[in-house]
């Protein structure tokens, strides 16, 4: 059958735009991306991760292979990121600093993908943000950048809070700058800081308990796979103990938190498939900039305000991106 030219022109540019997933590798050859992280399976980041895989062509058990692992606490990372250099993966995706440091102090070979870092120069793991300079790129999330923000947004909404609970892990990496912003815009709004460990689920129980004895009035979950595995416990606990919560990504306020601000995570993991597949097709990790978010957004939960009896100010819902009702 003789197709018309519209048809034959349009089935030609849809071979040319479809997915060179599957043309990059050899012949037989499947391509294997590792995937570590703090947390479970049913966590958002690795579901967003993989349908950016999908969008770029790649099926699971076709023609890529996905050997994800997951540790309860950072203590598990060492022998979770030795097990997938030994498995020879093309690429590891590490979701925060505490996998990215484990997976490099295995492999100074294998590309390492990053998510949700803070700031990986500080950290250590590239040299710029322009020319990493090693077998680590990907994306930074400026989350010190944004602690400021956040303890202004709480005190618009709440005037009169002055004692803040901080629930924080100090195995991750980029802690240490998080807590320094912390402390330096609690300064300029009035505010004293409590600061409670939680390197993994078996602390949350005694981080609240202090934060009852200490009267905290509100609470920030430092961001970080730990605080995010435990989103739906600090939400329940805020709730009952009547205190609101501001954190750093929307996950937190569907959980019930009250105020989320900070780069959308799940978009954000969307985007590190497309790494994964650009190193697949050959680029040099040293050479691939890493990016910062372009956009941040403002959630708040009003049913959790409705619950606390706060009035959110106009000037704060007028720049909400979404408002939970």
């Amino acid at each position: 059958m003789k197709l018309s030219i519209p048809v034959a022109v349009a089935l030609a540019l849809a071979l040319i735009a479809a997915p060179l997933a599957v043309e990059a590798q050899p012949a037989g050859k499947v391509p294997v991306i590792g995937f570590l992280a703090i947390g479970t399976p049913r966590l958002p980041y690795f579901e967003a991760f993989r349908e950016g895989l999908r969008d770029l062509g790649y099926m699971e058990g076709q023609n890529v292979r996905v050997e994800a692992r997951f540790a309860e606490t950072s203590k598990g990372l060492p022998d979770l990121a030795a097990e997938l250099v030994r498995l020879k993966v093309d690429v590891i995706v590490v979701v925060g600093g505490a996998p990215a440091a484990a997976s490099r102090a295995v492999t100074g070979t294998i590309p390492i993908v990053l998510g949700a870092s803070p700031d990986p120069v500080e950290a250590g793991f590239v040299a710029s943000l322009a020319r990493p300079g090693g077998n680590i790129t990907g994306m930074s999330w400026l989350s010190s950048e944004l602690a400021g923000k956040r303890l202004e947004l709480l005190k618009e909404v709440v005037p009169g809070v002055r004692r803040v609970a901080v629930l924080s892990n100090p195995d991750h990496p980029g802690e240490r700058l998080d807590w320094r912003e912390l402390q330096a815009a609690a300064r300029g709004v009035g505010m004293s800081l409590q600061y409670l460990v939680v390197r993994g689920p078996g602390d949350f129980d005694a981080a609240f308990t202090a934060i009852g004895n200490e009267r905290a009035e509100a609470i920030v979950p430092v961001p970080d796979a730990v605080t995010l595995v435990a989103r739906q416990r600090i939400a329940d606990f805020a709730l009952k103990a009547r205190l609101p919560t501001v954190a750093a990504w929307s996950e937190f306020t569907d959980a019930g938190c009250l105020i989320s601000y900070g780069p959308n995570l799940y978009n954000e993991y969307r985007r590190l498939a497309t790494y994964a597949h650009r190193i697949l097709r050959g680029a040099n990790p040293a050479e691939l900039p890493v990016e910062r978010p372009t956009k941040f957004e403002l959630v708040i939960n009003m049913k959790t305000a409705k619950a606390l009896c706060l009035t959110v100010p106009p000037s704060v819902l007028l720049r909400a991106d979404r408002i939970i009702d």
